[in-house]
């Protein structure tokens, strides 16, 4: 299994006092660093390259966000997102780390890998940056599947506590990925209903502020999973936000640590069914350190498992 990550995605400042700060990838990277992940393959994330931003994102989105980043202090995108000197590279690579991953495992180099990156990616849309995502990495990811490798049916899971909205947008009439989610709702931002379709290819599971282990597990056990297993992916693609964890600070759900183990265990199931194995993750939220220590390790370690 292949681990994807580099120094630069530490570079990436959003303000004094923002939730989205290089201590997180620094709390994941510290519980990798164990002897438990000893087999990990380390590797050092590539930059996106333009093709690869261009199959997901408009010309003029690329422009701004290049446009944008700044010599000095930051720059602001939306209320929530910001550039500082180092925004652009780290999102290259958080993004070229997804797109290099898929290469890997469609190559039978690695049968799983995991990105630990940062920006997140999965509310950034096809024109904008939003909730601190500049670009959408596993999107990128995806349409690399299908573009690049001629793959027919990718399946993306997003577990993160907020809808992935960027993702749903830029498939929502692509029949060739499935997106499937659970998230709070009402929550950030405002997307997920259940009646949000696309072109059949979207499924979501809102779950109400307060729910638990039993109600996430349920979703997934029998809204979620069934759809994934009965689309048959060559190929499964995770956005693995750890935000839904009792104790982050962002939401209000009260899922444990085992539940993203739980979770990895069950995606990897349909991995080996369908996909011959390949299964390729990336970081997305997770504001608790506690938690995201504590949750990647779980989900890392059921993927070597």
């Amino acid at each position: 299994m292949r681990l994807y990550t580099h120094a630069a995605c530490l570079g990436h400042h959003a303000g004094p006092g923002h939730p989205e700060a290089p201590a997180r990838l620094e709390a994941v990277l510290q519980a990798l660093d164990h002897d438990r992940f000893v087999a990990l393959d380390r590797v050092e994330a590539p930059a996106a390259t333009r093709e690869q931003l261009l199959r997901v994102h408009a010309a003029e989105h690329l422009a701004r966000v290049f446009g944008a980043a700044p010599q000095q202090g930051f720059s602001r995108l939306d209320p929530d997102t910001a550039m500082s000197p180092g925004s652009l590279e780290a999102a290259l690579r958080a993004a070229g780390a997804c797109c290099a991953a898929v290469d890997a495992v469609l190559a039978g180099e690695a049968r799983r890998a995991f990105c630990a990156v940062r920006p997140p990616g999965h509310h950034a849309t096809r024109d904008a940056a939003m909730g601190f995502c500049l670009f959408n990495n596993v999107a990128a990811a995806a349409a690399h599947a299908l573009d690049a490798h001629g793959l027919k049916r990718v399946a993306v899971v997003d577990f993160d506590v907020h809808h992935g909205n960027g993702t749903q947008a830029i498939f929502w009439d692509e029949p060739r990925v499935l997106y499937v989610s659970s998230h709070q709702m009402p929550l950030y931002p405002g997307t997920g209903a259940i009646n949000e379709h696309g072109a059949g290819n979207i499924v979501n599971a809102p779950l109400p502020p307060g729910s638990g282990s039993a109600q996430f597990r349920e979703v997934w056990e029998h809204a979620l999973l069934p759809r994934l297993f009965a689309f048959r992916p060559q190929l499964v693609l995770v956005s693995a936000g750890f935000d839904a964890h009792r104790l982050d600070p962002l939401a209000n759900l009260d899922v444990e640590t085992e539940d993203f183990a739980w979770i990895t265990r069950r995606l990897v199931d349909l991995a080996e069914a369908h996909a011959g194995g390949r299964l390729v993750s990336s970081l997305e939220g997770g504001y608790s350190l506690t938690a995201l220590r504590a949750a990647c390790a779980a989900h890392v370690g059921a993927l070597l498992d």
